[in-house]
């Protein structure tokens, strides 16, 4: 079964947004996962102008993205159609590490009109992660591949480096036996 792992980075600010201004996605990142061959197929990453925000100093030091990189980007819309009809995202399932990934495009496809470009079928693998190591607290990427004992490759906040090693921990999960057989639906996707 192939799985799209999907990591995205969005404008964001040492605090509050500046007025006017809303966090919206500037970088997509994929990976393609076949689970039954537990191999990463393919990587991909779109970058996407934002229309209602600015890459701020603070987001630049954090994803190396910046401003005159984001607006030789694509624009939201044809990065959904890409992501549906290049990947499957309509019909594949996907898996991100939190919700935050979900939560954003949901919010960004509201506020854009934006068809939403995934199916209801998502699995939070920070969840899974967190269950079948027993921890109390659910870690973020870069420690859970500590916790592993994976390398973390690539540039730490950059959607399609994450989207890489997200997939590391996923294929590192199905190897223990505990990556969820059927795709996980959360509540707010449910029919």
């Amino acid at each position: 079964m192939l799985v799209n792992v999907v990591d995205v980075e969005a404008t964001c600010w040492d605090g509050q947004p500046p007025p006017g201004q809303v966090s919206e996605i500037v970088e997509v990142g994929l990976t393609v996962v076949d689970l039954a061959a537990r191999t990463r197929v393919s990587r991909h990453g779109v970058l996407v102008r934002p229309r209602r925000s600015t890459v701020s100093a603070f987001c630049t030091g954090l994803t190396g993205l910046t401003q005159a990189e984001v607006d030789g980007g694509v624009p939201f819309a044809e990065a959904c159609r890409l992501l549906a009809e290049e990947h499957a995202a309509g019909t594949r399932p996907w898996v991100s590490w939190g919700d935050y990934d979900r939560n954003q495009f949901g919010r960004q496809c509201r506020a854009t009109g934006v068809r939403y470009p995934f199916g209801r079928h998502h699995t939070n693998a920070r969840v899974v992660f967190t269950r079948a190591h027993g921890l109390r607290k659910r870690p973020g990427m870069a420690q859970a591949l500590e916790i592993a004992g994976l390398p973390l490759e690539g540039r730490h906040h950059r959607g399609e480096d994450d989207a890489w090693n997200i997939a590391a921990l996923v294929l590192d999960l199905v190897a223990r036996g505990a990556w969820p057989e059927e795709p996980t639906t959360p509540p707010d996707l449910e029919p």
